[in-house]
């Protein structure tokens, strides 16, 4: 008896032939999340590091309202948005005049809030990696028993037996449980790499946000000089 791919479909159940294509339509949710999280994080990198020169300089030239503002530009930057939240927040502030307002402490509020939004953003999708990962080994597994049950049905209703006729069948139901291991197996690896890469960005913007507020408390420290110089 042939042990081919379409021979073996062709003698399966009609569960198990549905647990087959379950696993297929996991597996093209894992291709899906995993090239379009691959373009996300790839833009995220290429466009942070774009942002990142020239919004230093801007900065350096104090003009932290030119700063906040180029980050519309680069919609795909997680850095840009973290460090133009907390800009937007330092102009807000200091152009109010208002003494009781704690503006240091509004650009904190706001770049920790930014930097929670833009880590769930990163990590969209790969909830669905692990999921199938969880659960493609026991689908799999689902559809073996379903397909052993069909050969016992099939030896019995022929009356035949013997070690061929089950090696047959096992080795037919087994498939299923093989796709579903392989699916898994894919879909947790690709969970761990791009969990990994998305701790890493998300790294950048906390180091990115710790360097933008150092930087503006030293500003907000010299206008404060400036202004009781000049008083």
């Amino acid at each position: 008896m042939e042990f081919t791919i379409p021979h073996m479909w062709a003698a399966m159940g009609v569960i198990a032939k549905t647990v087959v294509i379950i696993l297929g339509i996991q597996s093209l949710m894992v291709v899906g999340v995993s090239f379009e999280r691959l373009l996300v994080f790839m833009r995220a990198k290429k466009q942070s590091r774009e942002f990142a020169i020239r919004a230093l300089k801007l900065l350096e030239e104090r003009k932290h309202k030119e700063a906040a503002d180029i980050a519309a530009e680069f919609k795909g930057s997680h850095v840009a948005k973290v460090v133009s939240s907390g800009l937007k927040e330092y102009v807000k502030g200091t152009e109010g005049g208002t003494a009781a307002y704690d503006v240091l402490g509004a650009v904190n509020r706001a770049v920790e809030k930014t930097i929670e939004r833009q880590s769930s953003l990163l990590r969209r999708g790969l909830g669905v990696l692990a999921s199938v990962g969880s659960t493609a080994p026991f689908i799999g597994l689902f559809g073996t028993v379903f397909g052993i049950i069909n050969s016992f049905q099939g030896m019995a209703k022929d009356g035949g037996g013997g070690l061929g006729a089950v090696s047959a069948g096992i080795a037919e139901a087994l498939f299923t449980t093989a796709v579903g291991i392989g699916v898994a197996v894919v879909g947790v690896l690709l969970y761990n790499f791009f969990t990994s890469k998305a701790e890493a960005l998300q790294a950048d913007a906390s180091e990115s946000a710790n360097e933008i507020v150092d930087l503006l408390i030293k500003h907000h420290a010299e206008k404060d000089t400036k202004a009781s110089a000049e008083a």
